[in-house]
């Protein structure tokens, strides 16, 4: 009845979209500490949604492409374009603040471009797992931003907006570069899911 691919593989692929979505309109009401948990949110079912993919083994090869593309542009929204957008909600204004959140976004969407054109090569190619990346990953902006938002009340409002247009324009250049980033195993991986929950219990006030 409708186009796409349905099936468990995507779903928190679609739950890290809407977990974005949902930050945005925190971030509208000025509720920033809510923004940013929906970002870490994003990030841990990022973190995890390859893992529920590979547990499917009889996907097609329209199903595979399908996954890589639609992680792809859900990515491009929730650690590309909703970033730059709490950026200006944080109160990033100017020349140069502009400017940062553009090369911030622009090049999410080439290290996100780059990244399907090589993995749709590597896996017609084999069927091993990714050992490492090349560039920052963007779903690190999921773990940096949160830290960031962190130190908030210990610097003063302008030095505050200063250190995030220096993160934004690092962070884009990492994500470009061609610095290798070895890919976390298990046990890192649940050492920055852990990382993320404590974050975001902080962020939420929980603890």
């Amino acid at each position: 009845m409708f186009i796409g691919f349905y099936n468990y593989t995507v779903v928190l692929t679609y739950m890290s979209l809407l977990s974005s979505v949902v930050g945005m309109t925190e971030a509208l009401d000025g509720r920033f500490g809510n923004a940013i948990a929906c970002l870490v949110a994003s990030g841990i079912c990022d973190m995890l949604d390859g893992k529920v993919a590979r547990t499917k083994k009889d996907r097609t090869e329209d199903e595979k492409n399908f996954g890589i593309q639609i992680d792809s542009l859900c990515d491009l929204f929730c650690f590309g374009a909703f970033p730059a957008f709490l950026t200006y909600a944080l109160g990033v204004r100017g020349l140069v603040g502009t400017v940062s959140m553009c090369v911030y976004v622009l090049a999410a969407v080439i290290r996100l471009g780059y990244f399907n054109v090589k993995e749709m090569r590597r896996q017609q190619e084999t069927e091993e797992r990714r050992k490492s990346y090349e560039g920052l990953p963007v779903t690190s902006i999921s773990i940096i931003f949160p830290l960031i938002y962190l130190l908030r009340p210990y610097c003063g409002h302008t030095a505050y907006l200063r250190i995030l247009i220096a993160v934004m324009f690092v962070v884009a250049f990492l994500f470009v570069s061609k610095i290798r980033v070895l890919k976390p195993g298990n046990k890192l991986m649940c050492f920055f899911i852990v990382a993320g929950l404590v974050i975001l219990g902080k962020l939420l006030h929980i603890y």
